[in-house]
């Protein structure tokens, strides 16, 4: 069972890589509760509960603000019910023209092959500096 939440954690990560907005929220529980990590600029609707405040709040702005944005997985590590991602943020703040390479974690927890938890880990001041806010 383990290895099957790395793998719906993967085809998560995998559908926002090609824009497959569907398969992104498709891979959530329709109650999941998604934290982004304090200080986070979009942290401020923290938490998101549901696929769609997900989609609004989260990524909608993500795409909204960012040239190529995009998550970069290094490693998915697996801990049964809770699978771990490991890797970084990509993308050009639209408003500034700086680039970021932001280190984050990603903590998922899952029941029943659906992700109903999330937690962002990141770092804030890199992402603030990319947006002028530092």
């Amino acid at each position: 069972m383990a290895q099957d939440n790395v793998a719906a954690i993967r085809a998560i990560y995998d559908a926002f890589a090609v824009g497959d907005v569907g398969g992104v929220l498709g891979g959530m529980s329709p109650d999941i509760v998604w934290n982004e990590a304090d200080d986070f600029p979009y942290a401020d609707g923290n938490p998101y509960v549901g696929p769609q405040a997900v989609a609004e709040g989260v990524f909608a702005r993500c795409i909204g603000e960012w040239d190529g944005f995009s998550v970069e997985i290094d490693e998915l590590l697996d801990a049964g019910d809770t699978v771990i991602a490991l890797g970084h943020y990509g993308g050009t703040f639209k408003t500034t023209g700086r680039p970021q390479r932001t280190q984050m974690a990603h903590v998922w927890r899952l029941s029943g092959g659906k992700a109903v938890a999330f937690q962002q880990y990141a770092n804030t001041l890199h992402v603030a500096k990319a947006m002028g806010k530092a």
